[in-house]
């Protein structure tokens, strides 16, 4: 329990010298230099210099070793897999993106995997024995009962019902899967503006509409992963979606996605980007109304921020968090203007008082928190020395 407390000080910290740590921790000078002696001779600790600029003898500080252990996480969407190397300190030392087509590509999800893992690794000069843990952001969830990949239709290649068992055998090391939101949950939960909230609620907002639902300090994915799947949500203002597995969305997801965003800006005779990418043009749309925030870019940003709080407000009754947090490239393009018009519809749809947000962790987050995620459990496996 001291080796763990003391690696954990270190890792929020920086480093520290032998006194420092004893302090901190409660332990005598002579424990403290046990415990390090222990920790340096497993490799888990490494001596970085003395300080310096103090009155009296230089102290030897430590830090943890950043070669102890790596992690990896990818990021998968329709367009491309993100993937990033981190060490055990959480610096990421190796990144690679790469493109993946709407269409099946050959080898499928297996050998776009790999691709992305081994480039993200020979940035890194690693290789693949040298990871401990891998974990996968995806739309959409793996049933826990089947295996298959469902509420992610749009995604060509990962449905295969033995594909986890193929990634398995292929990769080294322990992987696990995880829906892209609630990835992004965590880096917020972690390093972002939900730290120290039990009871949250993120929506994403890009290619898709999605929600991560935190209860209790922990990520609730319900009974086969679909918890969160608010593109599904029926929702006033918007018509009534059957079939919607087959469909690929719902009422909320037509009412409030950025797919129609476009089309409401052109009803409203504002100029359109000519850009094939939904996505993008949604976000220019929004950046634009929020830098001009008059006229008919104003009322563009009224009508979405209707369409918006409408369904928070369906998740807010159902669940009464203390914080909503708005994330995704989309919202955050609206910057100050639509958050303060989503504040007050919300206010008056809902009954209860969320604090209402914008995610912290714009860079990468859903990569980010799959980093978070493997990086607590190589720490875990690498910082146990009851076993040594």
């Amino acid at each position: 329990m001291n080796d763990r407390a003391a690696l954990d000080l270190l890792l929020e910290h920086g480093p520290l010298s032998r006194t420092r740590i004893g302090k901190l921790t409660g332990l005598s000078k002579p424990t403290a230099s046990q415990l390090l002696a222990r920790l340096e001779a497993a490799g888990l600790v490494v001596a970085t210099g003395t300080t310096e600029g103090r009155p009296g003898p230089n102290a030897q500080l430590y830090a943890v070793n950043p070669r102890a252990a790596h992690a990896a996480g990818l990021d998968v969407n329709p367009r491309r897999i993100r993937a990033a190397v981190a060490d055990v300190t959480g610096a990421v030392v190796g990144e690679f993106e790469l493109a993946t087509p709407g269409r099946r590509r050959q080898g499928g999800a297996l050998a776009d995997v790999g691709q992305a893992l081994d480039g993200a690794l020979h940035a890194a000069g690693l290789a693949r024995e040298d990871l401990h843990r891998v974990v996968i952001g995806t739309p959409g969830a793996f049933d826990p009962s089947t295996g298959r990949l469902r509420y992610a239709s749009h995604l060509p290649g990962w449905h295969s019902p033995s594909l986890l068992e193929e990634l398995a055998a292929a990769l080294p090391m322990p992987v696990e899967y995880e829906n892209d939101v609630n990835l992004v949950a965590v880096a917020e939960q972690r390093l972002g503006v939900a730290r120290g909230h039990q009871d949250f609620v993120l929506l994403w907002n890009e290619e898709g509409l999605g929600s991560a639902l935190v209860l209790g300090g922990r990520l609730h994915r319900g009974f086969t992963g679909g918890a969160g799947e608010v593109g599904f949500l029926p929702v006033p203002g918007a018509p009534l979606v059957r079939h919607v597995a087959k469909a690929g969305s719902g009422g909320f997801q037509e009412l409030a996605g950025a797919q129609v965003l476009p089309k409401l800006a052109r009803e409203l005779g504002i100029d359109v980007p000519a850009d094939g990418d939904y996505v993008r043009v949604a976000e220019q749309l929004l950046l634009d109304a929020a830098e001009d925030d008059s006229g008919a870019r104003a009322r563009l940003l009224d009508v979405y921020a209707t369409g918006l709080a409408t369904g928070l407000a369906s998740l807010v009754a159902v669940l009464d968090p203390e914080l909503v947090v708005l994330s995704g490239g989309v919202v955050v393009a609206g910057g100050a203007p639509l958050l303060e018009r989503i504040r007050a519809e919300l206010g008056e749809l809902a009954a209860s008082r969320p604090r209402l947000v914008v995610g912290d962790v714009q860079r990468h987050p859903v990569l980010r928190g799959a980093l978070e995620v493997a990086l607590a459990a190589t720490r875990d496996d690498v910082f146990d020395t009851s076993a040594r």
